[in-house]
């Protein structure tokens, strides 16, 4: 998962992008506002001489080329993939409130993100794309939509939180059965840990993106239970006791000692090896994560030591979280002709060209006519599989989205208590609610 950039930068950007756009642009002009929906070219419609860009992260930037390859075959277009630097989403928004815009763009398809786009000025909406009905059902709906306009593209598996963990470790330590909820997940860690192994791993060292995922698994139950529309609202703060209590949880399993030793200091990089090397037993994670398995062994040495499994207070319950990778989004350029270019290379790309970029990243398939590629790894397939009963995080149901990840981290170092986690998350939340004039703040 990239990293998220400071809550002070994004009401920075919030309202830069807010006074510059409400300036220069007019949301009712060229294919926004209330204009006809638009058409869908077909995929392989001439387009000799129509130049297109698309924006791609540091960890995107490879991602496209298959589809680039193909599609300029076909049609004689020119595909330019332009890498932005990190932190990416910062990067993009000052580019846009700027007036500076690509065709297409990689990007975080969660409301609050689209939000932070200013989507219905500066997006294209992709209603009745062709693609739509040939995603699985699971997936279809489950992010990429704000104010009932859909606007990104889901063109790989959103991201899941839950526990990767050593196979081998589990066997040696005589655990034969997955946790099936909270206090049986932690039955497995105490015994590891009677046993001398490392129950868990995680990093304060750096930027620790992924503090963030120990309390938000312990959020999926009261997700489902609309606790992020409460957050929204104002109804619900992080300092009340659901969110407070899992950062407190968080806290007691530090001081428990079930945790890396050098938990201060240990990098993501750090992680990976621990747990390939069963030196740890288990990390709680997203799909980058197993991105990094897959640079330090081969996949039948991860379906060998690496599972997976979702976890939740009361169940098997993921936690998805789409990161920028895993969508695209077209912009209004007011040039119908590269708009129209941009709607038909998504076409092509989640049509034609979807098994071949299915194969060429070895991912699950998200549509029901085209197969998964043999070869992907069997923890890959197993949180493809969690998203129909998953739940949506803090990234993809709440309006923003504070710097719960650095808060957590100051608590790992010291600095913050997690009462003072809780606080500050509250008052991040409040002000960047109240920067996009949300109801209530």
């Amino acid at each position: 998962m990239k990293k998220r950039f400071r809550a002070a930068a994004l009401v920075a950007a919030v309202a830069t992008s807010a006074i510059v756009l409400a300036g220069c642009s007019d949301p009712g002009a060229g294919s926004g506002g209330d204009a006809a929906p638009a058409d869908w070219p077909a995929q392989d419609a001439d387009l000799n001489g129509v130049s297109l860009t698309i924006w791609a992260a540091q960890n995107s930037n490879t991602v496209p080329d298959s589809v680039v390859a193909g599609f300029e075959e076909l049609t004689g277009a020119d595909v330019e993939v332009v890498t932005i630097p990190d932190p990416y989403e910062q990067s993009v928004q000052t580019k846009v409130a700027s007036g500076d815009k690509p065709d297409l763009a990689f990007w975080q398809p969660t409301a609050s993100m689209l939000t932070a786009l200013n989507a219905s000025t500066n997006l294209q909406p992709l209603d009745g794309a062709p693609f739509i009905d040939s995603y699985t059902s699971d997936v279809r709906d489950i992010t990429g939509i704000l104010d009932d306009t859909r606007y990104a593209a889901l063109i790989s598996t959103p991201a899941v939180q839950g526990v990767y963990y050593n196979k081998q470790v589990f066997a040696d330590a005589g655990i034969t059965e997955l946790p099936t909820d909270w206090e049986s997940f932690l039955e497995v860690a105490r015994t590891l840990k009677t046993s001398g192994v490392t129950p868990f791993f995680d990093f304060g060292g750096g930027t620790p993106w992924a503090t963030q995922w120990w309390v938000q698994v312990q959020l999926a139950d009261a997700a489902k239970d609309g606790l992020w529309d409460r957050v929204n609202s104002g109804e619900e703060k992080f300092t009340d006791a659901t969110i407070q209590g899992a950062i407190d949880e968080y806290a007691a399993l530090i001081d428990e000692g079930l945790f890396n030793a050098d938990l201060k200091t240990a990098t993501f990089e750090d992680q990976g090896a621990a747990i390939l090397d069963g030196s740890a037993a288990m990390a709680v994670q997203v799909n980058s994560f197993f991105g990094q398995l897959q640079s330090l062994a081969d996949t039948d040495e991860l379906d060998e030591k690496i599972g997976f499994f979702p976890i939740s207070p009361t169940g098997n319950v993921g936690t998805f979280i789409p990161d920028q990778s895993n969508a695209l989004v077209a912009f209004k350029t007011d040039d119908a002709k590269r708009e129209a270019a941009a709607r038909q290379l998504l076409t092509y790309w989640l049509g034609d060209g979807y098994s071949d970029f299915v194969e060429a990243q070895a991912t699950p398939s998200l549509q029901d006519g085209v197969d998964t590629p043999a070869g992907v790894p069997q923890a890959l397939l197993d949180v493809s599989a969690s998203l129909g009963t998953s739940v949506g995080s803090m990234q993809a149901l709440a309006i923003v989205n504070p710097d719960l990840y650095l808060n957590l981290g100051d608590m790992i170092q010291g600095t913050k208590t997690p009462v003072e986690v809780a606080q500050t998350s509250q008052d991040q939340f409040a002000q960047l609610a109240k920067a996009i004039g949300a109801a209530g703040f």
